[in-house]
């Protein structure tokens, strides 16, 4: 399945977001003072005080997350695979002429290729 002209543009947004905001996020902490507390819940906590009310830090931050959010929407969406690969993600299913007997369950990744590929042969894709 092809991806559609929205889910190419919404992934180079991705890679513009991710690409821009990297610098932005190294150049901010690198110019943020150490922080020293006694326990580390406090320093755990003084820390993330010191991030989050930072703008120069938070602004760039929020736009990354954005963009790790539109990343796992859109390849939600276009069911991206590769092309000829054997044991794809998807299900497969035969007509119940040609099912193939049920197999159990796996116990490994390898059982599971093993099944898909059984299943492949005795079921192939039809050509439509």
């Amino acid at each position: 399945m092809a991806a559609s002209f929205g889910q190419v543009l919404a992934l180079v947004l991705v890679a513009a977001l991710w690409g821009g905001t990297q610098p932005l996020l190294k150049r901010a902490s690198s110019r943020l003072q150490p922080v020293h507390e006694r326990t580390w819940v406090r320093q755990l906590l003084q820390e993330m005080k010191t991030l989050f009310l930072n703008s120069e830090y938070l602004v760039p931050f929020f736009l990354n997350q954005c963009g790790s959010l539109l990343y796992y929407l859109t390849l939600a969406s276009t069911g991206v695979n590769a092309p000829g690969a054997r044991g794809s993600f998807e299900r497969r299913s035969c007509p119940s002429s040609q099912a193939a007997p049920s197999l159990p369950a796996p116990s490994s990744h390898q059982a599971a290729l093993s099944r898909d590929r059984a299943v492949g042969a005795r079921c192939p894709r039809s050509q439509g």
